[in-house]
């Protein structure tokens, strides 16, 4: 369906739509382990579901795909497609930080979005100090290559945080995009109660009665089923959600507790399969125990997110550096910081990468002393690297900590902010040269998707390469293989199909340690095969075992 024909379509129904975020559930409760071949297998339901689109990619998810899961980004998204081709796409994507954590040159972020657009249908983008120039690159992108721009609004709450000023953001949004767009609402948190998200829809509505409204937000107080019921009836067109089977505490509410409790409002929920939705949280439930180990050790809702403002995308992998850094046990002490430092930076939005540099900040401060070891990313921010500050700079006595600290030439603090405060673009890189410089490293022709990979994470898609090139499509495995602990035993036979339903056969011969790395040998589809594996953490002295 043409784009005007999708706007139109949610600007004239009586109801409202769904979209499933995968994407965020996996990245927030899951630590972003979710595999491919799980989206396969409930794809069927999923498209018969009718959401109006799939949050399957952006974030986090991209890097953690090459680091954790040796899977290709790009190559995920084709496999969905093919799995679902009736459904949108969807990713969220960082503005000038991209899928990263720092801005990106603009012309990287160009090639990027412009890739990434050949499979992504539904674009939301966002900052973490709502400065809109900072998303110009992106939404530009989107928009020529025909695709639903998503610009979002991130909200927080506070005395800044009025209507008036989100009001106003939405109109220097619309300045730039034209009204063929949807506006979302990026709750990062699960922040403020019903009745705030209510009032805010009206405000927005009465301003501009014909902009498509989105909502996006967490669940990590255990509320937004209130939320997202306030906001449809406020005026809202889409709505995040998760499966009931597969969603937990800091991700999405649950699809079917929304459409029960606004059908008690008289409002319908439209397209929506009931019986298929339910199918897949039949299937999530099981596939679910293969993804326990990476949920976060802090279960259970926690209304005190209201003070922290976390952001629910952040919350395993939070917790899961307290629990190897050894001070899982100063975690309340840790979010009490957050909020203590959250005010004094500038009260902005918690959401990354601003979200790590509170993070970083509190735990520092916690363990070291107050703003006694600042990171180079609280230092950029203080110097305004990533854009103005929204309501209020920090005290001067933090900005002296923070820019004296370590520093060589021994200039003040007001000194360093006039000669080196403000924004600076990042030099561009000569992509062609960048292109040539892959080549050599892997001596072999490059694709425009190997490059994109590159750009972003130069050691990490590197690394994942080289891995694909010697070890194949290792995530074709089953997601109950992939994550197995424990090893094999000789004689075990797997079975399993792949995103063809292609059926393939693994049979375990051998296993045996040698040295520092463990030997099995295998048929594969019938073919033989020995694969030596250097064992984490272990020495080239180890004794054979």
């Amino acid at each position: 369906m043409p784009l005007e024909a999708i706007l139109d379509t949610l600007r004239n129904s009586e109801g409202y739509y769904l979209c499933n975020n995968e994407r965020d559930v996996s990245q927030s409760d899951f630590k972003n382990r979710l595999m491919p071949m799980t989206t396969v297998r409930v794809a069927p339901y999923r498209e018969k579901a009718s959401f109006f689109s799939i949050e399957v990619s952006g974030g986090a998810s991209i890097h953690v795909d090459l680091l954790r899961k040796q899977v290709n980004p790009f190559e995920r998204l084709r496999i969905v497609s093919r799995a679902m081709p009736q459904t949108l796409l969807q990713t969220v994507c960082r503005g000038a930080n991209l899928f990263g954590y720092r801005h990106y040159p603009e012309n990287v972020i160009r090639f990027t979005v412009r890739e990434f657009c050949r499979y992504v249908d539904v674009w939301r983008v966002y900052d973490f100090l709502n400065h809109v120039p900072n998303m110009i690159p992106v939404f530009e992108e989107v928009q020529k290559a025909g695709r639903i721009l998503m610009p979002s609004i991130c909200f927080s709450t506070g005395k800044e945080h009025t209507d008036s000023y989100y009001v106003g953001k939405v109109a220097e949004i619309l300045e730039v995009t034209g009204p063929e767009v949807i506006i979302s609402i990026k709750n990062h948190s699960g922040l403020g109660t019903p009745r705030r998200i209510s009032q805010l829809v009206e405000a927005i509505k009465n301003s501009f009665p014909e902009t498509i409204l989105h909502y996006h937000g967490c669940n990590t107080d255990g509320n937004d089923i209130g939320r997202m019921t306030a906001a449809v009836l406020a005026g809202v067109k889409i709505c995040d959600v998760a499966d009931h089977g597969y969603g937990s505490v800091y991700g999405q509410a649950p699809a079917l507790t929304l459409i029960q409790t606004l059908e008690d409002y008289g409002k319908k929920v439209e397209a929506m399969d009931l019986e298929a939705l339910v199918k897949c949280s039949d299937i999530l439930r099981q596939e679910r125990k293969i993804y326990e180990p990476f949920e976060s050790q802090f279960r259970g809702h926690d209304p005190t997110v209201a003070r922290y403002k976390l952001t629910g995308g952040a919350a395993g992998s939070t917790f899961e550096q307290a629990d190897k850094g050894g001070f899982l046990q100063r975690m309340p002490e840790i979010l009490e910081e957050m909020a203590r430092v959250l005010v004094e930076l500038g009260n902005w939005w918690s959401v990354t990468p601003g979200s790590q540099i509170l993070w970083t900040t509190a735990v520092n401060n916690v363990l070291y002393g107050r703003y006694q070891r600042p990171s180079l990313d609280l230092k950029n921010l203080i110097l305004g690297r990533y854009g103005p500050f929204p309501f209020y700079e920090p005290h001067d006595w933090i900005c002296e900590k923070v820019l004296e600290y370590q520093r060589p030439d021994g200039k003040k603090w007001h000194e360093i902010m006039a000669t080196e405060g403000g924004m600076v673009p990042p030099a561009e890189p000569d992509l062609e040269g960048e292109r040539t410089k892959l080549q050599r490293e892997l001596k072999r022709p490059v694709s425009d998707e190997d490059l994109v990979l590159y750009l972003q994470y130069p050691f990490d898609a590197l690394s994942f390469l080289r891995f694909e090139e010697r070890c194949g499509k290792t995530w074709l495995l089953p997601p109950e293989v992939w994550f197995r602990r424990g090893g094999f035993k000789a004689g075990e036979r797997i079975k399993f199909a792949d995103e063809w339903g292609k059926p393939h056969y693994i049979e375990v011969i051998s296993t045996r340690r040698e040295g520092a790395n463990v030997l099995t040998s295998l048929l594969v589809d019938h073919v033989f095969h020995t694969i030596s594996v250097k064992v984490e953490g272990a020495d080239s002295h180890s004794a054979p075992q």
